[in-house]
């Protein structure tokens, strides 16, 4: 995912802004809520996922509302991708939080007998959740959804190029959640940066790769766990025997979506010679289908979110051949989905991530020719296979590395709750979502509770060849 830069023409007030020192109050505060106990018993935790279940239901309208104005997204594509993903958390959570905050009980050996051993889950305590503006609010709240779960005190920073969604959040949360143990502050990057400089006990970033490594250095200073989602070129590979119309269809969806401003969105497809110019005319004719002959007037399809990311992606364009789209229109942040043939291996197009409505198509001869494509792209958040090959779809999971994989679709992991959401190397690092967002938030806590009538008297010196079999006994 690309990083966050001030936004121009629509970006926050420096009047919006939480001035730094309230910042650091904050975290103080929350620090004090923790320790306090308040958020450790289940009752406060059920409280809190209800609450931002009753938040979704109340205020969908003000939600909806909000994100129109900074994405121009449509309602459907709203309500499918936020706030529908949030509740579904939410309510997953609810159902198996008394289970994920059970102690498992483990083996305890003969040598620590008599004795119980068992891992308990314990919260972290003031954790930092770092939102991009592409989800607004799905990635401020889904993730708050498993820190709360876990008993922590939350702090929200938004973006503040979805600007109005930030106002939002800052206004609402309050009102429904515990505004002793969650908290929201806006800024910018410098108040950002002043915000690194506080400890916390977890990090989430949700962004691109350079700040996510500033990230890393100021939580180093502390020593504080890091989650990073970044992004990366996450390929789409069609191979021979796929179903052209099925993966057109699906391709289309997901790269309309946002305007393809989606850390998980098809980045390029990678289709097996045979079929490039079947593919390639199927996709044009899906965008027709979708959004009609002049997509700037459809009411499903949304914006470039400002300025500086709209000139960054007309630039792309001149790279390579436009097979379909092309059109832009800089006053209205439009930028036509567009489909590219015949693009350099090193130009930009092919090399940064794209985040955006430009789709490169790419052949491929042979698995060995595949596997050198895909490498030359480090290991992206998500790949995405369409073939009817159970072979070809099982080799592809074994070969090529990935954040997350999903065949014959893109995208619809997300919606799983039961599936951690996260990258590897360069595209992110840990992992969200359903039990792994609890236990993201969580230290498992080992424990061993011994008696004291019995013990070996041959782990104690000095020793002798008979502890020392007896110890090797007990030890097995």
């Amino acid at each position: 995912m690309l990083p966050e830069m001030p936004q121009k023409g629509r970006a926050m007030t420096d009047s919006q802004f939480t001035p730094i020192p309230q910042m650091q109050a904050e975290v103080a505060r929350l620090r004090a809520a923790f320790d306090s106990g308040r958020t450790r018993p289940l009752e406060w935790r059920r409280a809190q996922l209800q609450a931002i279940l009753r938040l979704l239901k109340e205020r969908e309208g003000d939600i909806i509302a909000a994100i129109h104005a900074d994405l121009r997204k449509g309602r459907l594509e709203s309500w499918m991708a936020e706030i529908a993903l949030i509740r579904t958390e939410a309510k997953h959570a609810l159902r198996h939080l008394k289970s994920w905050t059970a102690r498992r009980r483990v083996r305890t050996p003969i040598a620590a007998q008599p004795g119980r051993s068992w891992v308990q889950p314990e919260p972290l305590g003031v954790v930092l959740c770092i939102a991009s503006w592409n989800f607004p609010w799905q990635q401020t709240l889904q993730p708050m959804v498993g820190a709360l779960a876990a008993g922590n005190c939350v702090l929200v920073k938004p973006s503040e190029l979805s600007s109005h969604c930030a106002a939002a959040i800052a206004r609402l949360l309050p009102e429904y959640l515990d505004p002793e143990a969650v908290a929201v502050v806006q800024g910018g990057p410098e108040e950002t940066g002043a915000l690194l400089e506080c400890r916390f006990d977890h990090i989430l970033y949700t962004g691109g790769a350079s700040v996510g490594r500033i990230v890393m250095r100021a939580a180093a200073q502390h020593l504080t766990p890091v989650t990073l989602e970044m992004g990366g070129k996450c390929p789409v590979i069609v191979d021979r025997t796929a179903d052209i119309a099925l993966a057109a269809r699906r391709i289309v969806w997901a790269k309309g979506q946002n305007a393809g401003q989606i850390c998980i969105n098809a980045d390029y497809v990678l289709v097996h010679r045979d079929r490039a110019a079947a593919l390639t005319g199927a996709l044009a004719a899906e965008f027709r289908r979708a959004y009609g002959a002049d997509p700037q007037m459809s009411k499903d399809y949304g914006r470039i979110v400002n300025e500086r990311h709209f000139d960054r992606l007309q630039a792309l364009l001149s790279q390579g051949r436009i097979v379909q789209g092309g059109r832009t229109d800089r006053g209205d942040l439009y930028i036509e989905p567009t489909i590219v043939a015949d693009v350099p291996g090193d130009a930009p197009l092919m090399q940064d991530e794209i985040f955006g409505p430009i789709l490169p198509i790419v052949e491929w001869q042979d698995e060995d020719d595949l596997a050198m494509q895909l490498k030359a792209h480090g290991k992206p958040l998500a790949l995405y296979v369409f073939s009817r090959d159970q072979g070809f779809q099982d080799r592809a999971l074994d070969r090529f590395p990935a954040g997350m994989v999903a065949i014959n679709d893109l995208m619809m992991f997300a919606i799983v709750p039961g599936l951690p959401f996260g990258g590897v190397g360069g595209s992110g690092m840990g992992a969200y979502g359903g039990q792994q967002g609890f236990r993201c938030f969580s230290h498992m806590k080992p424990v061993l509770r011994r008696g004291s009538r019995m013990d070996i008297a041959a782990r104690y010196a000095p020793y002798s060849g008979l502890k020392e079999r007896i110890m090797r006994l007990a030890l097995r």
